[in-house]
């Protein structure tokens, strides 16, 4: 397992807007990517990465939500698509180790059920809500080439990237 570079919306947004693609199938490629990411994400630190933030274009996530000390629970989706969303709606403060050290309020269905492959290559189907639910669909946005601060006013959009250029230049110099 190796730590990758994590993309920021400084350096390659282009990257990250771009469109992630199915993956074919699980195997022992796609796993070394998925443990790889989950090196990375852990690293960082953080709680979800898609595989398009490490500059990989495929249709692949890693997310762990264990808090603290409590044991690490690793998760891993292939080819994810939400199949239904609650009408509720839930805000939570998100952040992105795309675009560091910004965090803004993001309203998103508040339970959400969804379709993929998981480490094995099996088929799962299940219901996420509260916490999960929220990376969930922040990270199938990343596969998308949407980006969380995508649902924010112009105006603070524009700021959260200059905060980041800036966050950059000074960490460079």
């Amino acid at each position: 397992m190796s730590v990758r570079r994590i993309l920021t919306v400084d350096q390659d947004l282009k990257v990250l807007k771009q469109k992630s693609a199915p993956v074919a199938r699980v195997d022992d490629d796609l796993r070394a990517l998925m443990d790889d990411m989950l090196e990375t994400m852990y690293d960082a630190p953080g709680i979800g990465l898609a595989a398009i933030q490490v500059g990989v274009p495929k249709r692949v996530i890693v997310m762990d939500l264990a808090r603290g000390d409590a044991p690490k629970e690793p998760r891993f989706f292939v080819n994810p698509e939400i199949v239904w969303t609650s009408e509720e709606l839930a805000p939570y403060e998100e952040g992105c180790l795309s675009v560091p050290e910004i965090y803004e309020e993001v309203q998103r269905p508040a339970t959400v059920r969804l379709r993929y492959l998981n480490y094995q290559g099996d088929a799962v189907e299940e219901e996420a809500d509260g916490l999960f639910a929220t990376c969930i669909q922040h990270e199938i946005d990343h596969l998308e080439g949407v980006l969380f601060i995508d649902y924010l006013s112009r105006l603070k959009r524009n700021r959260a990237v200059a905060k980041v250029r800036k966050a950059a230049r000074d960490e460079a110099a």
